[in-house]
């Protein structure tokens, strides 16, 4: 990730839970202003979905389909991704159909309007 790093402090996630997220059938995306020049993207993948292997696939491809799409979108958002269970076994040009449906959803994509 050129433009971007982890989000791993777990009061920055509590944060964007509680702003207004968009979702669909694989994923929920949270997005929030962070006043930074780069974006800070954060994955999580619920223990309900499986043991540790498929959980982490999960997360590797959420951060590849990030990753490939990563010049797309603004920059200066915090950005968190929950997994839902149909995204374990989804096609990876579905997931990413739907990241950046959701993304132009909550207005982090270049080009489009931000909320």
């Amino acid at each position: 990730m050129k433009y971007s790093t982890s989000l791993k402090q777990n009061h920055i996630f509590r944060r964007l839970y509680h702003t207004s997220g968009v979702a669909d059938g694989y994923m929920v995306l949270y997005a929030r202003r962070n006043r930074t020049p780069y974006n800070r993207v954060g994955i999580t993948v619920s223990k309900k979905l499986g043991k540790a292997h498929v959980r982490n696939r999960a997360r590797r491809r959420f951060r590849e389909v990030y990753r490939l799409n990563e010049e797309q979108f603004q920059p200066g958002w915090d950005i968190v991704v929950v997994a839902r269970s149909k995204a374990v076994e989804a096609p990876f040009d579905a997931l990413t159909k739907s990241y950046l449906s959701l993304a132009k959803r909550a207005g982090i994509l270049k080009g489009e309007g931000s909320r």
